[in-house]
């Protein structure tokens, strides 16, 4: 199994919050389903997911990216991998941004994407996959922070 390529975290916030976050400043989060890409391209690979799911738990304490921010304040229903040594996060990012409401420069500090968050008031999950499948070439790997 290739450990590296990009990943879309699936979250679902219960209730409406205004969060600071980093350079942002403070934003409104509407209770709903979240999507977030990531890359794992780096040298640890998806252990990056690991660590997101940390964060949420309250295992991890340091905030160190945009979604670490929202990450302690939602529920991981799951993450979606995307095993691949092509830098494919933005263009995930922008087939997400096609259906569902994009959270204006979120995630993209390093690139040219109108965000890498994205937010829809039902249930994504279905669409979300569809979108991470077409990508994989096959069926992506789903895993969740609790297993």
């Amino acid at each position: 199994m290739n450990e590296k390529g990009i990943y879309v975290l699936i979250l679902r916030l219960h209730n409406d919050i205004d969060l600071t976050v980093g350079k942002l400043h403070e934003l409104k989060f509407k209770s709903g389903f979240y999507a977030y890409a990531g890359s794992a391209l780096g040298t640890g690979g998806f252990k990056r997911v690991t660590r997101h799911f940390n964060v949420a738990s309250g295992k991890n304490m340091t905030r160190k990216w945009h979604i670490d921010h929202l990450l302690p304040h939602t529920e991981v229903i799951c993450a979606i991998l995307i095993q691949t040594d092509e830098t494919l996060e933005c263009a995930v990012a922008k087939e997400l941004a096609i259906s569902l409401k994009v959270i204006p420069g979120f995630g993209c500090t390093d690139c040219r994407c109108k965000s890498h968050l994205f937010f829809s008031g039902t249930d994504i999950h279905k669409n979300v996959l569809n979108i991470c499948n077409c990508f994989s070439g096959n069926e992506s790997i789903i895993i969740r922070p609790d297993i």
